[in-house]
């Protein structure tokens, strides 16, 4: 793959942080010296996640978003690698595979007339859809389960396209989320991975988890209504009027996606106060998140994790990396307790 990055034992030590008396989790991750073919490198190796960033925020762009999405991964890692290893962090189960970069891709674009490049985004992220589905795909055919961090949510269509491949059915997802994503298919953009992957029939039943009534149009509500394998609840419902209540409202979208492997989507945009590509100031706090993360987490039928939007700026690193680093061990010691 040639936008594919490993991450190589050089980048481990340049970002660890050694400490006497202490063992850290990058010093017990798993590392691919060397790329021939993705599922014969992994599918015996005694893992069980397979960690990968995506650098990219072209979708975003595509969809006239705030960008910045492509800093996740390079945030992320630095925190993670240095959490500490014990019983509890489990790093020995873990693969660091690399990152996805578009950066070439990127500079590119950022060259062309406004609406060319829109226009020119939109077939680039139908190009990410196929890196992404390849490696998603490819990791759970090896029977690992893949952990995927960064870029825009564009990137949730190759992550259920992935899955749905990898299991020759269609499969379901639980997006924590403001936003549907379901818009229409009008070219390739982060606001329309759900609504497309449905359409091309590789979705089957899908739950949005705390959609925000601000931010959805009328339009959309009624498409939601007429689509019986859709269902959601409202951020609203749930902690402003408290008409639902969190742990029920869980158990009422597992009923609705554990009948097939599902994908647990997590944009942060719905956490308060996380940078990210539509940052809001009322949203779920981040207990809330993890929680949320576990719950889905621990279920057999929970097939990928992707933590997606999140868009740091240099002041907000630390809250960015240490925020999507429990995430991950949430997600990770959700199956190993």
């Amino acid at each position: 793959m040639k936008n594919l990055v490993l991450f190589t034992s050089k980048d481990r030590d340049t970002l660890l942080k050694r400490r006497k008396g202490e063992s850290k989790f990058g010093e017990h991750v798993r590392l691919i010296p060397k790329l021939t073919n993705i599922y014969d490198d992994i599918v015996n190796l005694d893992v069980e996640y397979v960690i990968f960033g995506i650098c990219e925020d072209i979708g975003v762009y595509a969809n006239h978003g705030k960008t910045g999405t492509y800093k996740a991964w390079s945030v992320v890692k630095k925190f993670l690698l240095n959490i500490q290893s014990n019983p509890f962090s489990k790093a020995k189960r873990v693969l660091i595979l690399g990152y996805l970069d578009y950066t070439s891709d990127w500079d590119k674009l950022s060259q062309e007339p406004n609406k060319k490049s829109i226009s020119k985004a939109r077939q680039l992220v139908e190009a990410i859809d196929k890196d992404v589905t390849y490696l998603v795909s490819s990791i759970i055919k090896a029977g690992k389960t893949p952990i995927i961090i960064g870029g825009g949510h564009n990137n949730a269509y190759g992550n259920i396209k992935g899955l749905a491949l990898a299991k020759n059915d269609k499969v379901n997802v639980v997006n924590f989320d403001a936003h549907t994503d379901f818009r229409p298919e009008e070219g390739r953009h982060s606001g329309n991975g759900f609504s497309y992957a449905y359409a091309e029939g590789f979705l089957k039943n899908y739950f949005i988890f705390g959609l925000h009534e601000n931010y959805t149009s009328e339009k959309l509500f009624k498409t939601l209504k007429k689509i019986k394998n859709i269902k959601y609840n409202t951020y609203e419902a749930l902690e402003i009027s408290k008409e639902l209540d969190f742990n029920s409202e869980m158990e009422r979208a597992t009923d609705h996606i554990s009948g097939k492997f599902f994908g647990i989507e997590i944009d942060c945009d719905a956490i308060e106060n996380i940078p990210s590509s539509a940052e809001t100031p009322s949203g779920f706090n981040t207990k809330q998140a993890r929680q949320f993360v576990h719950y889905f987490g621990k279920h057999k039928k929970s097939a990928y994790l992707h933590i997606c939007e999140a868009a740091p700026r240099k002041k907000s690193q630390y809250k960015v990396g240490k925020l999507i680093t429990y995430l991950i061990t949430d997600f990770i010691r959700a199956n190993g307790n």
